[in-house]
């Protein structure tokens, strides 16, 4: 599957774990975890509001696919 989010990285360079956002978003440490390793991906507006908790633009939750071009 392509790399579509850099959710792990983000929360990395806001010094957060996929534990505390599991516990914001009323999700499973699995869920997380999943949406980190882009086995699975979260929705638009689940991907809204964790672009809010951590204070980030979507944009920067979303890799570039036109440099895999």
């Amino acid at each position: 599957m392509a790399k579509l989010n850099r959710l792990k990285v983000v929360l990395v360079e806001k010094e957060k774990s996929g534990k505390w956002l599991a516990d914001q978003l009323g999700k499973s440490t699995c869920t997380v975890s999943k949406w980190c390793s882009n086995t699975t991906q979260p929705d638009l507006q689940t991907l809204d509001k964790i672009a809010k908790m951590l204070d980030v633009n979507v944009k920067e939750l979303l890799n570039d696919t036109e440099k895999d071009k």
